[in-house]
């Protein structure tokens, strides 16, 4: 049909904008990147550094750690966790050895605890952390308890 000014129909359907749909391929990349910004968030890789954690770790593995808690589970006894250094830039790789408000057994406790103090037990808001090679580890033995907002995340995969 035309219309007084001899336009069709069509011509002026072609001029208004379109409406666009999402196709399954625009859901499909939402989702990746909604994966992506998750993954970015709650996973950071670690590289080991000395020997602290021999047998268990060796200098220069990979480590995969979340802070995805909901995920993975609180942090627990045993747990191998990422703790910001005080140095910028460095990371410290421990076992959890006790949680807040845990006595701590004699022959772990910091190097600075006297005997006649009694039972050292682990302050509120810190974990206590050792490495797996004792001699020669640096953890809350020299440097006291960890307080919690220190821990970047525990570690879920080595690589």
């Amino acid at each position: 049909m035309i219309d007084q000014a001899g336009v069709t129909e069509k011509a002026m359907d072609a001029n208004k904008p379109s409406k666009r749909k999402i196709t399954g391929f625009g859901v499909l990349l939402l989702f990746v990147l909604a994966f992506a910004i998750f993954f970015r968030q709650s996973f950071m890789t670690i590289e080991v550094t000395g020997n602290s954690m021999l047998q268990t770790f060796h200098s220069g593995d990979r480590l995969l750690a979340t802070n995805a808690y909901w995920l993975v589970g609180d942090i627990r006894r045993n747990d191998v966790v990422v703790i910001k250094d005080t140095e910028p830039g460095k990371f410290l790789v421990k076992r959890v050895n006790r949680l807040e408000n845990e006595p701590v057994d004699f022959p772990y406790v910091p190097d600075t605890w006297r005997l006649e103090a009694g039972q050292y037990v682990v302050p509120p808001g810190t974990v206590y952390v050792l490495g797996d090679n004792l001699p020669e580890s640096q953890d809350s033995r020299s440097f006291g308890p960890v307080e919690r907002s220190r821990i970047l995340g525990k570690v879920v995969l080595i690589r």
